[in-house]
């Protein structure tokens, strides 16, 4: 290329016009070799809680149904697990959860960081893509926070809690784990003990007292809130919209220092795990009591971000992708078939923590302006691990061997490329104890009885035996079920295809045993 500075003076003028025109190729060129990607991941959102998903929703999601509109929405997506931490882990990372062998989920300051040191994320791979990368609310895949004497505490509970030392930093947060910048809570912001943020690797206005429960809202959707310690100014009722505008901020600074870098912005919402607390603007806001407001709350999270990547200039190079953890919780899921008769888990059975599809089956939305037909539709199964390897072919990243493990690169997907031939031959499904599923095209094998979280034998007014279904093969050590034929997973068919169980049985312990599932 010729050297700018090494001209004639006559030709000024002409220089002038043209090296502002060269730089401008160069930042879009710049630009269309690294989009921006956005993930944003709600939380307990269940497949049925979106308009767009769900003729029946009793809450309007105009900006997700919007968002659809304009790209892609998946029918056959699913979160890694039936439970937060565990999906958390599995997105980060690209690896299923259960090969690290932890069951259950972190609250409080239990910990260490499930991701080791050195195992490759997303968002580190993505920096060394030269992105800025970030992450604003909530971790749970678990923190290293210390005692006086600098002993690692690594506990649930409220005694823990108390014993921090925070003057000491967290050598685990985010910000280790592949994140340039982090705000955001240990944990699930208003149910797990400490309520407090955390900014960076430290805790800048540590909990001083007890929460006190009382002023609280009170309702079906306000359990799950537990007793633990607070910091000052910490408001349960509008955490989310500390959160969002943490992102936005971001997305600001981001336009006015540079430009022409590309980031990756994960914003992972509290919406709509329980507590329902929806913030004063919400309150009232829908016909579906305060779960039905939270939603709306969520709703408009996402169109804030929408619009602010507009505002900014970044819309027409940015990858955003929407999903949430895994499907609805309980009490919600009791309480507004009831009272609203709106089932978030629509048309699915189970519900969060649940093997059956309602427990793992979520909405999935993706949006990129010129790259992903608007309005379009795939019934590819796909799972969020599939985002790590997919960034990777976006970005031409390279995956070590000992990385992203059960990763599908979905990019043809996601611009048409890919026809009716499977992304996936199988997909592999988790519970928090450990409890594994697989499915092949129409065909999922449960390797065990019952749905692998909830107890479906409690009765009463918060008992889930009101949705059990009559089991037609008592005696199956596991379950087979046709999503084709009967997509609400209602006969077991265990014992009528033992050639099926087999060998889907047999390709479990295949990818248990080899520790991947990705070629």
């Amino acid at each position: 290329m010729f050297d700018l500075f090494l001209y004639k003076p006559k030709r000024e003028p002409f220089m002038r016009a043209l090296i502002p025109l060269v730089l401008t190729v160069l930042t879009l060129q710049g630009k269309q070799n690294h989009p921006n990607i956005v993930f944003i991941l709600a939380d307990d959102l269940g497949y049925g809680d979106v308009g767009c998903y769900n003729s029946e929703s009793k809450v309007p999601t105009p900006h997700l149904d919007r968002l659809a509109k304009q790209g892609m929405r998946f029918t056959d997506a699913h979160s890694p697990s039936t439970v937060c931490t565990p999906t958390r882990y599995s997105f980060l990372t690209g690896r299923m959860a259960f090969r690290t062998g932890m069951r259950g989920v972190f609250t409080g300051v239990g910990g260490p960081c499930m991701i080791e040191e050195g195992r490759p994320t997303i968002g580190g791979m993505l920096q060394k893509k030269g992105y800025t990368t970030a992450l604003f609310g909530k971790w749970h895949v678990g923190m290293t926070f210390f005692d006086k004497s600098g002993k690692p505490i690594n506990q649930n509970g409220l005694a823990a809690v108390k014993r921090i030392d925070y003057s000491r930093s967290i050598p685990d947060a985010p910000i280790h784990r592949g994140f340039d910048h982090f705000y955001g809570t240990v944990c699930c912001p208003t149910t797990d003990w400490l309520y407090a943020f955390v900014d960076g690797d430290r805790i800048p206005v540590p909990p001083t007292h007890i929460v006190d429960r009382g002023p609280l809202p009170k309702h079906p959707y306000s359990r799950d809130n537990r007793p633990g310690m607070i910091a000052p100014g910490f408001d349960l009722e509008e955490v989310d919209m500390v959160f969002l505008k943490k992102s936005l901020g971001f997305l600001e600074s981001h336009a006015g220092k540079s430009p022409q870098k590309p980031f990756f912005l994960f914003h992972s919402m509290q919406a709509v795990h329980l507590p329902s607390f929806p913030g004063d603007a919400f309150k009232g806001k829908t016909k579906a009591g305060p779960h039905g407001d939270f939603i709306a709350e969520m709703d408009h999270v996402v169109g804030e971000l929408m619009k602010s990547l507009e505002k900014h200039g970044f819309a027409e190079n940015t990858l955003v992708i929407f999903s949430s953890d895994n499907g609805p919780e309980v009490p919600t899921s009791i309480a507004m078939r009831r009272d609203y008769k709106h089932n978030g888990a629509r048309p699915w059975r189970g519900i969060k923590r649940d093997q059956w599809e309602g427990g793992h089956r979520v909405p999935f939305i993706a949006c990129w302006p010129g790259r992903i037909k608007s309005g379009s539709t795939s019934g590819q199964t796909i799972c969020l691990t599939d985002i790590m390897a997919t960034c990777a072919a976006i970005t031409g990243a390279t995956l070590p061997r000992n990385a992203a493990e059960d990763s599908f690169n979905i990019l043809p997907v996601l611009l048409g490329e890919k026809g009716r031939e499977p992304v996936r031959e199988f997909t592999l499904h988790q519970t928090m104890s450990l409890a594994l599923a697989i499915r092949n095209g129409n065909w999922k094998y449960l390797d065990h009885k019952g749905s692998g979280g909830n107890n479906y034998n409690r009765s009463g007014e918060w008992g889930m035996k009101q949705f059990a279904l009559p089991e037609k093969a008592p005696d199956a050590p596991g379950q087979l079920y046709n999503l084709k034929d009967d997509p609400g997973e209602t006969t077991n068919l265990y014992f009528k295809h033992p050639e099926v169980v087999k060998a889907l049985k047999e390709q479990l312990e295949k990818f248990k045993q080899s520790g991947r599932s990705a070629p």
